[in-house]
């Protein structure tokens, strides 16, 4: 049995600045016992302060995970951690160099300043779930109901392109977006590709 399967054990204390959130999984609110109030109290405060969050170990659901712990607003946030033999190495999706034009990084710089907010997650919906959700509750009605499409794949665009066109939306929303489109493929556009490997079982696939 894992010494982290009765008490969590603190490893050593890093700059949460200098965490990747590549390695995190899942998340958790950590909570203390009423024994335990003042010392929650005086770790969440003290790694507030400082800027560094702790990187422990513990046993849930009979594996011993390794975790980061970070303060909040209302307490301290656990979020386990993925192995780094569980990473894709960042060769697997190489980027590619390309020479940037002045002209081209300003248009970039006025779309992310066009489009700056605050980070509010509320406001955006599943809206697949919802969609399931208004199913499920016309059929208990008795109403027809049709399939719910499965969400598709964004098609591959050319980001130059998008920044353009979502710069010039920003800035004119009442101007007409008929202009012509050109329709030979882009040589360059976003790929996603997992950064985390698939595990059978508990094992790391090779």
């Amino acid at each position: 049995e894992p010494s982290s399967a009765r008490v969590m054990e603190i490893l050593e204390f890093v700059k949460l600045n200098e965490t990747d959130p590549l390695y995190f999984d899942a998340s958790y609110y950590v909570t203390p016992e009423d024994a335990g109030v003042k010392a929650y109290q005086l770790l969440m405060n003290a790694m507030e302060e400082s800027g560094y969050g702790a990187i422990a170990k513990l046993t849930m659901h009979q594996r011993e995970h390794i975790v980061v712990i970070r303060p909040g607003s209302k307490g301290m946030t656990l979020h386990t951690m993925f192995y780094s033999a569980e990473i894709r190495a960042a060769e697997s999706a190489p980027v590619g160099k390309v020479e940037l034009k002045d002209q081209e990084k300003k248009l970039a710089q006025q779309l992310i300043e066009s489009l700056a907010a605050p980070f509010e997650p509320q406001k955006y919906r599943d809206e697949y779930q919802d969609n399931v959700r208004a199913m499920i509750a016309a059929k208990l009605k008795g109403q027809e109901v049709t399939e719910v499409a499965h969400p598709h794949l964004a098609p591959v665009i050319d980001l130059m392109e998008a920044l353009k066109k979502s710069l010039a939306e920003k800035q004119a929303p009442a101007a007409s977006s008929s202009a012509p489109v050109g329709k030979k493929p882009p040589a360059r556009a976003l790929q996603p590709v997992p950064a985390v490997q698939k595990k059978a079982g508990k094992k790391v696939a090779g």
